[in-house]
């Protein structure tokens, strides 16, 4: 679609400078640190990190993944969350049914690995991500045509509703909690984005993804015994949700 060239071209760009957004938002989560402010800096020497320096993508490969100033390493997962950002975006232009449907599926999924990445960095879901989730999978349904409002509204309710009678269920059970309020959230946004029929799917496909990673981890421990193994299944859920609204469109 030559006419959308240039808005594919913005989104693609924008991605890397969004991918490295969301990984300082996880880097900073678990330290209770504000993603607003102060500027970023080295964890290492402490230095504030430049203009020059924060180009996604291109200052990580032309420093080498290391800070300018002392030659510490730059953890390689701000590289892959650049790189991932605009692999998304890339994905995004690839299924557009239009401009419109591409702008938004573009963010529904970096809002999406933005979940992830926090989920996995510090077991948390925040309301900053979860809530713009839950909007955007509001306009993806009103974007297309062959949705309703109420399946819409049905979607979010029974997804949400479903995770807060697990959580109720799983503390009444064990006397601690299973699952947190971020992932009642999350559910909410994916029935939203998604639809109610989806909702089967990706919890299946979260928990076989789930499954997978914690069966390998075992085994990587062999019998070292190191108590229960904390699984971030919101990370799962999320990553379910980008595969399952992608896989009919490709």
């Amino acid at each position: 679609m030559p006419a959308t060239a240039p808005l594919a071209f913005f989104l693609i760009l924008t991605g890397a400078a969004i991918g490295s957004f969301l990984a300082a938002w996880a880097d900073r989560l678990p330290r209770g640190e504000s993603i607003v402010g102060p500027r970023s800096r080295c964890r290492s020497c402490g230095v504030q990190i430049g203009a020059r320096d924060m180009v996604p993508v291109v200052s990580w490969l032309w420093l080498g993944g290391t800070c300018r100033g002392c030659g510490a390493a730059i953890p390689k997962r701000v590289f892959y969350a650049e790189v991932g950002g605009m692999a998304l975006a890339v994905l995004a232009v690839w299924v557009a049914q239009s401009p419109l449907h591409m702008g938004l599926g573009a963010l529904w999924l970096w809002l999406l690995m933005g979940l992830v990445l926090c989920d996995l960095a510090a077991f948390r879901l925040p309301d900053g991500l979860t809530g713009p989730l839950f909007l955007t999978g509001m306009l993806l349904a009103w974007e297309d045509p062959s949705r309703e409002l109420w399946g819409v509204l049905l979607g979010a309710a029974v997804g949400a509703g479903a995770f807060l009678a697990l959580r109720i269920g799983y503390r009444m059970l064990r006397g601690r909690e299973g699952l947190g309020l971020g992932d009642v959230k999350l559910m909410a946004g994916i029935g939203a984005g998604l639809g109610l029929t989806a909702l089967p799917m990706v919890t299946l496909v979260a928990a076989v993804l789930a499954m997978g990673v914690a069966g390998a981890m075992a085994l990587r421990r062999g019998n070292r015994p190191e108590g229960d193994l904390a699984i971030a299944f919101g990370a799962y859920l999320a990553g379910a949700a980008g595969l399952v609204w992608l896989w009919p469109l490709i």
